[in-house]
């Protein structure tokens, strides 16, 4: 895809800084307010409001973090820069976000997938509802979080998992805040595409957050709660890929031509529902002991009708089609445009659902015993998914299809059937594939200890350790059923009809026609067999770990410069066992397991080396290694053999692999920092990750059973490096005359490169955004706020589905935002916001091949809310 002119213009504000003059960056604001103590990263709760504190507060604890991070700071009471955490994350230096329904969802960074991430809440690992570990960021909204604090570097006490970043979110101290606060907010949001699908295009956001101090201020409470039903909009066109061993020549030129399997498109119109309520209680019985209990609920709610069209085959396997083909548009031997005879059109009135809740409470205690302080934690988080695809499914008689996919987004076919046309459709089935289930828990306990000691350079000792115990599943039922009706009358249809898609007939009432049609229960796995491929898709692993940790703060003077940091070792065991089943040679599955045991050793050091008397100057180094486990679906027993009885040839199929080690690491980091004034940083770094055992699906040689093995499956292999650049700049320009000291602006920009290729396709390693960064333009002043913010990434490697080896480049992407707020009154708040302002849409190509693309469009989204301050 060629750049578009925003993304030019995002690459060419990378380097505005330029434009300001060395005085401007040196120039020096007033008294700096009271920094935190060196190497806390709790994100300091607000006390001034709006987004110049915010800016000040986050790179307050960047500053005296004794490691290297990123971190986000709420800009008053609930209200992060962005409506999810997500989507603030996605805007830090190195970080960006894979999109789930036009979503920031799940993060990648420094040119790394979501497998190598890390995500705690308080500092506890966190359940998730995917099948691997992956958590989705977009569940916690901004009323539930004071901010978050990405770790580019490790440290022993950091919980192991992380090899790219460990992201911990952090949620409001109620007794870090004086007398009682209440916000509350509510949006109108606004999807113009919802039109072009004939949908709801309005819908309600919803939150709120309550916090006060009881019992004469030793007892701190907090309750946020949150709602938003988000239209979930979309239009799609879907090619398929290409026959590329079985085609032929179709011109005469000696040359093979190869025809595509077909096509796809799609129109969808449903709703993405999320609640939230997080509760927080603070209790200090004295000044030496504090009890916290927490807990944090969301609820996620996809209902998605849709209507897809599909192509008959037209791969023209073997030339059986050839002569139903003209007007053929070859280039690099591939068929991108045609006209062919005798082709049906299938129309599949679909329904998607896909419940998730996640779940994450603990009780934790501080004590001060003589000079020891000593924290101890018990913890539990659950994750749940439950979804469903349901296609009523018809086909049509043979008709004439002409296409043109010849790249760079662009996408026409077009059918001499008329699909508006009930009557052209055949006899109803319907197909569940499938009804899954995830079910994650996870428990954990932790303990650690400190104290402030005199030990030459160590200035405080600390240890700790940890067990947790996590067990998750996933089970799935498919079915099809057919009926006695021949087709299905016009009544039972609404006709959507929207530009550059063909005519669409959704069902009026998909449950209802399904019930009638195919029984009561037909929509319910309930007293339904599995099949042979469900129960080999079925899995549960179960996971136990240990840690303990030994860390020493560092503090002191070297060569006339004062340095501060840490070294640590993290000593890690883990017993894994999997389960799930086995078939031979199409036999019934019977149930199998495997497992694996280890202990790695993680050493840690971060040094940083304070460069002027003022501390404005920073050099910052850290040495690590560190590990990320195999995804939890991989590690999965299950698998499908073919055994050749009466010969000693291997055993071939397809398997999970229950013993999967961790990826390990070996990463160094450096970076300069200056801040050269309140809420003003310029920074460079550069890291280098030497990754071993990377995980990736291709054919393995084992043994099973005595017998030589060939598998499909996920591995152990080899790995490489990954390493890169970052920049970043931001500044308040409080020098310049009023009205335009009220301005502001935060740069990033990333490079990254890997050795490391996909096993599958041998594409690069998934999430490798070569290049990627974001320019935030603000404007605050007498009550008015006002942010513009642009963000782009370089093509990138990705999964999107729950396929492990389903591997998709995402297109480069910009995508442009702006919010506007006003104070109407000290208390009431105006705001009004506009997101993917460029219709930014979203390009999967498959195989590099340029032709076969999956062009997604969510369309622009606005909103428009009062927030209240009582």
């Amino acid at each position: 895809m060629k750049p578009t002119p925003i993304s030019a213009l995002v690459r060419a504000l990378f380097f505005v800084p330029a434009l300001f003059p060395a005085a401007a960056l040196a120039q020096q604001a007033a008294q700096q307010p009271e920094a935190p103590v060196a190497g806390d990263t709790a994100v300091q709760q607000v006390t001034v409001t709006g987004i110049r504190a915010s800016v000040r507060s986050a790179l307050s604890v960047k500053e005296n973090s004794n490691s290297i991070v990123e971190v986000v700071s709420s800009e008053d009471i609930g209200k992060l820069p962005d409506t999810t955490i997500a989507e603030s994350l996605a805007r830090l230096p190195g970080l960006a976000a894979g999109l789930d329904r036009g979503n920031a969802s799940q993060i990648v960074a420094r040119g790394m997938g979501e497998r190598f991430i890390g995500a705690t809440l308080n500092g506890r690992e966190l359940a998730s509802s995917e099948p691997n570990r992956a958590v989705r960021f977009e569940q916690f909204p901004s009323e539930s979080l004071s901010g978050a604090v990405v770790y580019k570097t490790q440290n022993a006490d950091l919980v192991e998992g992380g090899v790219a970043t460990s992201i911990d979110l952090q949620t409001v101290q109620p007794l870090k805040y004086k007398g009682r606060q209440i916000s509350v907010k509510a949006d109108a949001l606004y999807y113009p595409l919802a039109n072009d699908v004939d949908a709801k295009a309005w819908r309600p956001r919803l939150g709120g957050i309550y916090i006060d101090q009881l019992a004469g201020g030793s007892v701190g409470v907090a309750l946020a709660a949150s709602y938003q039903k988000q239209p979930s909009i979309e239009k799609r066109k879907n090619h398929w890929g290409f026959n590329e061993n079985n085609s032929v020549d179709m011109t005469g030129d000696g040359r093979v031509d190869k025809t595509p399997w077909g096509f796809e498109d799609e129109v969808k119109r449903g709703t993405n529902e999320r609640a939230s309520v997080l509760g927080k209680v603070e209790w200090k019985l004295s000044p030496d002991a504090q009890i916290t209990a927490d807990l944090y609920y969301a609820k996620n709610k996809i209902y998605e009708p849709s209507v897809q069209h599909w192509t008959g085959d037209i791969g023209n396997w073997d030339g059986w089609q050839t002569p139903n083909f003209s007007n053929l548009d070859i280039r690099d031997g591939y068929v991108v445009g045609a006209t062919v005879r005798d082709v049906t059109v299938s129309t599949h009135s679909t329904r998607w659902f896909q419940n998730m809740s996640n779940f994450a409470g603990g009780l934790n205690g501080k004590f001060n015993v003589g000079e020891w302080k000593i924290d101890a934690d018990v913890a539990t988080s659950r994750a749940d998914r439950d979804s469903q695809w349901a296609d009523v499914r018809q086909t049509s008689a043979p008709g004439t299809l002409s296409w043109a996919f010849t790249g760079n987004d662009h996408q026409s076919y077009s059918f001499t059937q008329d699909t508006g046309n009930p009557a052209i459709f055949g006899a109803p089935a319907l197909y569940i594939d499938a009804d899954g289930h995830v079910d994650d828990k996870l428990n954990s306990a932790q303990l650690s200890a400190w104290r402030p000691v005199e030990l030459g350079p160590v200035s405080r000792i600390k240890f700790g350790a940890r067990f947790s115990d996590r067990d998750k599943s996933f089970h799935q039922t498919t079915w099809n059923l057919a009926t006695t009706a021949t087709s299905l009358p016009a009544s039972a249809f609404e006709t959507i009809r929207s530009d550059g898609y063909f005519p669409a007939l959704m069902l009026n009432d998909f449950n209802g026609t399904v019930g009638s049609l195919f029984g009561a229960g037909a929509l319910s796995p309930d007293g339904r067999t599995q099949t042979t491929t469900d129960l080999l898709a079925g899995w549960r692993v179960k996971e136990r770990t240990s840690a303990v940790y030994a860390q020493g703060d560092l503090e002191g003077e070297m060569l006339g410069l004062k340095y501060r940091g840490n070294v640590g070792l993290r000593v890690v065991h883990t017993k894994q066992t999997g389960y799930g089943m086995e078939s031979r040679n199409g036999a019934a599955p019977t149930a199998t397991e495997g497992g694996a045991s280890y202990t790695k050793a993680l050493p840690s050091a971060n040094l940083i080396l304070n460069l002027d008397e003022a501390q404005e100057h920073q050099l910052r180094f850290s040495l690590a290694r560190a590990m990320s486990r195999a995804p939890m679906d991989e590690m999965r027993a299950s698998r499908q053999l073919a055994i050749d009885t009466g010969s000693s040839q291997p055993a071939t199929g397809s398997a999970g692999n229950p013993a999967l080690l961790p990826m390990m690491a070996n990463q160094a980091d450096l970076s300069y920092q200056w801040y050269f004034d309140q809420g003003g940083l310029l920074s460079a770094g550069m890291f280098y990750k030497k990754v071993g055992s990377y995980i990736g699906i291709t054919s393995d040689t084992t043994t099973i059973d005595g017998r030589p093995a060939t598998l499909t499956r996920s591995i152990n292999g080899e790995g490489g490096y990954v390493r890169g650049l970052e920049f970043a700049y931001q500044q308040a320009f409080t020098m310049l005359p009023a009205p335009f000291d009220g301005l502001g602006m935060a740069a990033n920009f990333s490079y990254n490169e890997s050795s490391i290729r996909e096993f599958t396709g041998d594409l690069p390693m998934v999430g490798l955004m070569r290049r990627n960064g974001g320019v935030t333009l603000w404007y605050e002043k007498n009550g008015f706020e006002a942010r513009l913010q642009a963000n782009y990434h370089s093509p990138f490697v990705r999964m999107p589905r729950w396929t492990a080896g389903y591997l998709v480049e995402n297109d480069e992407e910009t995508y442009v935002s702006a919010n506007i707020s006003k104070y109407l009154t000290p208390q009431l708040q105006l705001h009004v916001g506009l997101d993917n302002i460029t219709n930014q849409r979203v390009i999967h190509k498959q195989a590099g091949n340029p032709y076969i693309q999956n062009v997604m469009e969510y369309g622009r989204r606005y909103n428009i809310g009062l927030a209240y301050k009582f």
